[in-house]
């Protein structure tokens, strides 16, 4: 039997002559889960599919063995939901509004009171939990938006876009957070995001979605450590090197005076491989080379396009 949190068979939604989702099958197993894909990829539709919110236009989705088109307020029972945008009352105080939430979620008075304290302290709201959430900064509202998505303690927890508006610092704080929560309270996390530092620094696994389509979907751990990636330092031309190891095969990117050249073999212990081609199309060249260095893929280097660019932008 398996042990999925989520299930998709063919999952297709479309909206008139737009397809937001085209025949996607996939599973999401227990841990923290990437959703990742440029903005309109379809993650946002794919997530409220599995709320019960909208109804696909053909194939399945099972959340925890329910359907959510049936189902739709079981299902929602079991899940946190941080939504993208600011959707907070601003006149209200933090805590009145997660207990509104924790009550609205069926839990009694004196234990949506008590869970609403733990939860404005877990996201680090406690002291100024009765301010009005208006007077509040971005990075307090997201805060707010979690605390609400966990207040009725649910089994699974989306979160869409949860860095959205916050600067460098804010956002190291909200995944630092992420990851925490889902150590402390011990449930399956998705989050949806567009940025792929944020997933590899949280997730444990991850789905890429495209222009509604499925990509590429697997542990983290199969994509960073599968791939190397070879830096190589010219003193001039390195996109004349990048052209000559891309006619050859290779995936290289310009970065600066670096060209970074994906090695899969040299990731499996086959190094010397690639350093040889390297050499030989250096010295063909004639290029001034400064050096070479090696180094386990990050998931941007992974995605990044042979020009440079990124794939996922």
């Amino acid at each position: 039997m398996s042990s999925a949190v989520v299930t998709v068979e063919a999952l297709t939604k479309r909206y008139e002559t737009v397809t937001a989702l085209d025949a996607i099958t996939a599973e999401i197993e227990p841990g923290v889960f990437g959703l990742i894909g440029a903005n309109g990829a379809g993650k946002s539709t794919l997530m409220k599919i599995l709320l019960g919110l909208i109804t696909p236009t053909s194939g399945s989705a099972k959340v925890f063995g329910l359907d959510p088109t049936v189902d739709g307020l079981k299902v929602r029972e079991l899940i946190g939901y941080m939504p993208e945008h600011d959707c907070l009352p601003s006149d209200l105080s933090a805590t009145h509004f997660v207990m509104h939430m924790a009550r609205m979620s069926g839990l009694p008075r004196e234990q949506a009171r008590e869970r609403t304290a733990e939860i404005m302290r877990h996201v680090g709201l406690f002291e100024e939990r009765y301010r009005p959430i208006g007077g509040y900064s971005t990075g307090m509202k997201q805060r707010v938006k979690l605390a609400q998505a966990l207040v009725h303690d649910p089994r699974l927890l989306f979160l869409d876009e949860p860095t959205n508006g916050l600067d460098p610092n804010g956002r190291d704080d909200m995944l630092a957070l992420i990851r925490r929560t889902g150590t402390v309270f011990g449930m399956s996390v998705v989050m949806s995001s567009h940025l792929l530092g944020e997933i590899e620094s949280v997730c444990d696994s991850l789905v890429v979605i495209e222009g509604g389509q499925l990509m590429q979907s697997g542990p983290v751990a199969n994509f960073t450590g599968l791939v190397g990636v070879l830096t190589v330092e010219v003193d001039r031309d390195p996109h004349l090197l990048a052209q000559r190891l891309t006619a050859l095969g290779h995936l290289a990117a310009v970065e600066g005076r670096f060209v970074a050249v994906q090695d899969p073999i040299g990731a499996d212990g086959d190094g010397p491989h690639l350093t040889s081609v390297v050499l030989a199309e250096v010295a063909t060249l004639g290029l001034p080379l400064v050096g070479m260095t090696r180094k386990r893929a990050t998931l941007t280097d992974i995605f990044r396009a042979p020009t440079g660019t990124g794939a996922l932008q």
